[in-house]
């Protein structure tokens, strides 16, 4: 027989600017729209009941520095809701706020959620080393606290440059499942990737969080050895809790575990539903405790490291970014969730800049300070 003609999958493929073809600025927004079907492999999960969302006339929340978001170029999509009600919902022209988006660095919040659900079962002691619970850890997290993974709060040598093409960041990707190997190269599991990250003492002395991502690849592979169902049950619970009415899709590593450190697609209307589920105290839809709210309470309340500036006046503590009021997170490409547990209101924020980093840390400020207006707004009236 033949020797049948083959070529490398064109969107996993990587580029001279050692981005593959989805994440290339002239790509990046149809990636973003489509990531759930362009990941080499990824999970899909459906709720088993809906939170309905009924819209209401407009009431004024918009505001001046909202509408200048909507109309910029990298917009996608919006949608701001409280309890059973949707109360702004708008997307640009090639988009709806029912269609995934990649969340990116958004999906980190799935792992405080699991982190709480561990810890009140006493499946986890946070001040126990990352050697006690995976004792085949490198050096680059051997002798950290799970604590200081959850704080962002790990010096060792894994690099998160978007500016550098080069970063570890990227080849990270390669066990996220985002991109091919190298020619020639097995692709790498998501295990043999974080251990082999290295170190030295490990002590963070920036004096602000030292944002990385593979932190939480790391504390995935924990949860996973100490959780009692698999991670996938822990995100289909995490679907019924929020009540989603479309898919929630991750991306998933070779051997098996979610990207939690940003592989997560889902609509805006869901990742609001998703914010709702912290907005309620971690509540789920038909009212019971789901999430840990003593933990979801202390994170809020405690010391942690501040975010570097202009953002620092925000708090990174046990994979939520917070002031105490606010939380949330950011992604990479211009996403953001935002809650505010004063008047139980959540925004999502999802967008693609077609930079070459892809990512603008002055728009992604005032995104925040656009989201904390508004939600300001609906506490208002």
């Amino acid at each position: 027989m033949n020797r049948l003609r083959t070529h490398p999958n064109p969107d996993l493929s990587v580029g001279a600017d050692n981005k593959q073809r989805w994440n290339q600025p002239a790509h990046r927004r149809h990636g973003f729209h489509n990531a759930h079907s362009l990941f080499r492999r990824a999970l899909m999960v459906r709720a088993r009941n809906v939170l309905a969302l009924d819209p209401v006339p407009p009431r004024g929340i918009s505001t001046p520095a909202l509408e200048k978001l909507m109309d910029h170029v990298a917009f996608s999509a919006f949608v701001c809701a409280r309890d059973n009600k949707i109360l702004l919902d708008h997307s640009a022209p090639d988009f709806d706020t029912r269609h995934p988006h990649s969340i990116q660095s958004v999906t980190k919040m799935h792992i405080h959620l699991i982190v709480g659900r561990l810890l009140e079962k006493g499946l986890l002691d946070l001040y126990k080393p990352v050697r006690h619970y995976l004792p085949d850890i490198g050096s680059g997290y051997a002798t950290a606290r799970v604590q200081d993974l959850l704080d962002m709060n790990v010096a060792n040598d894994f690099s998160e440059d978007y500016d550098d093409p080069q970063s570890d960041c990227y080849a990270e990707e390669v066990a996220l499942g985002w991109r091919l190997s190298e020619p020639g190269t097995p692709e790498i599991t998501l295990r043999d990737f974080t251990h082999a990250i290295t170190g030295s003492d490990l002590k963070n002395r920036t004096g602000h969080a030292d944002y990385k991502s593979a932190n939480t690849d790391v504390l995935t592979l924990i949860c996973a050895a100490v959780s009692p169902v698999p991670l996938a049950a822990q995100i289909e619970a995490i679907a019924d809790a929020a009540g989603y009415e479309d898919t929630f899709h991750i991306s998933l590593s070779r051997d098996g575990f979610p990207a939690f450190s940003g592989g997560g697609c889902v609509s805006a209307r869901d990742l609001a539903r998703f914010g709702l589920l912290f907005a309620r105290g971690g509540r789920d839809i038909r009212g019971r405790t789901f999430a840990n709210d003593a933990f979801l309470r202390t994170s809020l309340q405690r010391a942690a490291p501040a975010l570097n500036p202009p953002r620092d006046w925000l708090r990174y503590s046990n994979h939520l970014m917070t002031d105490g009021r606010f939380l949330g997170h950011a992604g990479y490409g211009g996403q953001f969730l935002m809650v505010d547990t004063v008047s139980r209101t959540a925004c999502a924020y999802l967008s693609v800049l077609e930079n070459d980093a892809g990512y603008d840390q002055d728009y992604m400020l005032s995104v925040i300070l656009a989201l904390r207006e508004v939600c300001e707004a609906v506490g208002q009236q």
